[in-house]
């Protein structure tokens, strides 16, 4: 990244990158520009807050679009708040940059913006300084009181729901890394799903009072749901052949298609389970926000000390242990 001609200061860089052009919200008394933002507390609601962190390098790489960058360091957050069935409220941004690069920036905030805006999530604050390139947000939202979709309600004989498709942000890396060789237009159909993620903020909102848990998916779908299960006390049984793929996942190998649909992450889809009685209130919703939701499995009592995920395989048996453990690992920011 290159530094600008002119010098420009913390105070200047966010007078012209970050304080105009945000979207305004009726629960904000006072947003960006003052030493703290101020939100009124919304009657008979909770308010639901979450933070993300993306590291160049690590996140993401080196030389990323600067406008889908700060589109989906915004979207991975509004993806959390979706999870619990929380409406946006605002977000702080907290950035480290390694020089002031006005293009870069007017770039960024124009991928925040476009996504925040539709939202009416506007900017409140944050910090800025120098160092690597590091994107910081905190989300906040609200929800009814005791309304949020929680990690810990999944119960016995509950389905198991995912949104949309599974597999194309790892697919998309793969192909980028050069581990797969992908026709480039199969790459184009897919890439905005690595780069741009699609916050399920409404179909959470939807799901306030049919779903028993929630998570969103940015781990790997296998991975994520273990926290439901763990924190439900419960195992689940997961069909592989159900798990929803797009027609350019499709066209790969059948352990490419599990693996990546499994444990991919990166997806920011939702995964839920609710009540066999809410089937049909689920399709309803899939029909309305034009969205697939997929039955995946159900949820069943545990048989041991530790939750397992019980996997079927094409035959429509059980998966022994050792063809699953690498489907059940998840993505670990700490791993080399």
């Amino acid at each position: 990244m290159s530094s600008s001609s002119g010098p420009m200061g913390e105070f200047d860089l966010i007078e012209r990158f970050f304080k105009t052009g945000t979207a305004s919200n009726p629960s904000l008394s006072l947003g960006i520009g003052d030493d703290c933002a101020l939100i009124k507390p919304i009657l008979g609601e909770e308010i639901a807050i979450t933070s993300d962190m993306l590291v160049e390098g690590r996140h993401f790489f080196a030389g990323a679009d600067a406008e889908q960058l700060g589109r989906k360091a915004l979207a991975v957050n509004l993806s959390d708040l979706a999870a619990m069935g929380a409406k946006p409220l605002g977000f702080t941004l907290a950035i480290s940059l390694p020089a002031v690069d006005t293009k870069w920036l007017e770039a960024f905030s124009r991928g925040l913006f476009a996504l925040a805006n539709p939202f009416a999530c506007p900017l409140i604050g944050g910090d800025t300084t120098a160092g690597p390139l590091t994107l910081s947000i905190t989300a906040i939202g609200s929800i009814p009181t005791g309304k949020a979709i929680r990690r810990s309600g999944a119960k016995m004989d509950d389905d198991v729901w995912v949104s949309g498709t599974l597999g194309d942000a790892r697919l998309a890396l793969a192909a980028l890394r050069q581990e797969i060789n992908l026709p480039d237009q199969d790459l184009k159909s897919i890439e905005h799903r690595m780069h741009q993620p699609s916050p399920r903020v409404e179909l959470g909102i939807q799901l306030r009072e049919i779903a028993s848990s929630a998570l969103d998916i940015s781990d790997g779908l296998l991975g994520d749901l273990m926290h439901i299960l763990r924190q439900s006390q419960v195992d689940a049984e997961i069909i592989l052949e159900q798990l929803p793929k797009s027609a350019t996942l499709l066209k790969q190998s059948k352990a490419i298609q599990h693996q990546f649909a499994a444990s991919g992450g990166d997806d920011y889809e939702l995964c839920f389970t609710a009540p066999s009685t809410n089937r049909d209130a689920i399709l309803n919703i899939s029909k309305a926000l034009q969205l697939p939701l997929t039955r995946i499995g159900r949820i069943k009592p545990m048989k041991n000390n530790e939750v397992q995920i019980h996997l079927v395989g094409e035959d429509g048996k059980f998966m022994d242990s050792t063809n699953t453990a690498a489907l059940l690992k998840s993505f670990d920011h700490f791993a080399k």
